[in-house]
């Protein structure tokens, strides 16, 4: 088997590292609801076309303000329109430079409100079929978006979590509490040499805007290249 893939979040922060695009096998894209816009989106993908990543959208809650990390009170039907023109933005310069639009995953609190609430869930999948067609689908191995990601046929991504701190029942600790984030490259390498044996994973994250993210996207990369040896 060959194992879970690597994704990164990318095309957030001003300043971020480029060759996180490289260690990437799939880059989600920031399409302007919490990050990005036109000129981040075209040199990601220009980037993404370089090394032959595979690239997808990464719509969030519009709230550039609090980057999509804060749970928004948002009707299904203006959702769905929010998250489509998200997509449709990131998949018009794609089209333009030739670059497939693969996969779409919510970002920060949509993709946690997503997996919970079934409603929601229709709204992230609709919109974002409305403007990149029927595209895979990248989120928690269970919950309400994978099941609106089955009813619609579409292939659905279980994720988990190399560079986040993990309870004993394997969710994730909140954001802001001690031992949220793991920026030490080793402690991130072992956890996705773990999450990667356990086989309840296609695709582990390491977000863009972590600390040292370049440091720990290479050591989470070569911990899986070395499980799928």
């Amino acid at each position: 088997m060959r194992g879970p893939t690597l994704n990164i979040d990318v095309g957030e922060l001003p300043d971020e590292p480029a060759d996180l695009v490289r260690l990437a096998e799939r880059a989600n894209v920031a399409c302007g609801g919490h990050a990005g816009d036109d000129a981040t989106m075209r040199s990601v993908l220009l980037r993404a076309r370089a090394a032959g990543t595979a690239v997808g959208a990464h719509p969030s809650y519009v709230d550039r303000a609090g980057f999509g990390r804060v749970a928004q009170d948002v009707a299904p039907a203006r959702l769905r329109a929010q998250i489509a023109a998200q997509c449709a933005a990131l998949a018009a310069i794609a089209a333009e430079l030739g670059v497939p639009v693969g996969h779409v995953k919510p970002h920060g609190a949509l993709y946690h409100r997503a997996a919970a609430d079934p409603a929601l869930a229709e709204a992230v999948v609709d919109g974002a079929c409305d403007a990149l067609g029927a595209v895979a689908v990248m989120g928690p191995p269970a919950g309400a978006l994978r099941d609106a990601a089955t009813r619609r046929g579409l292939v659905y991504l279980r994720e988990g979590f190399a560079d986040r701190g993990l309870r004993a029942d394997g969710a994730l600790v909140p954001r802001g509490e001690p031992g949220a984030l793991l920026s030490d490259p080793a402690a991130a390498a072992g956890q996705a040499r773990r999450l990667a044996a356990s086989g309840a994973f296609d695709t582990l994250c390491v977000h863009g805007d972590g600390p040292d993210a370049l440091a720990v996207a290479r050591a989470v990369r070569a911990a899986l290249d070395g499980a799928r040896a």
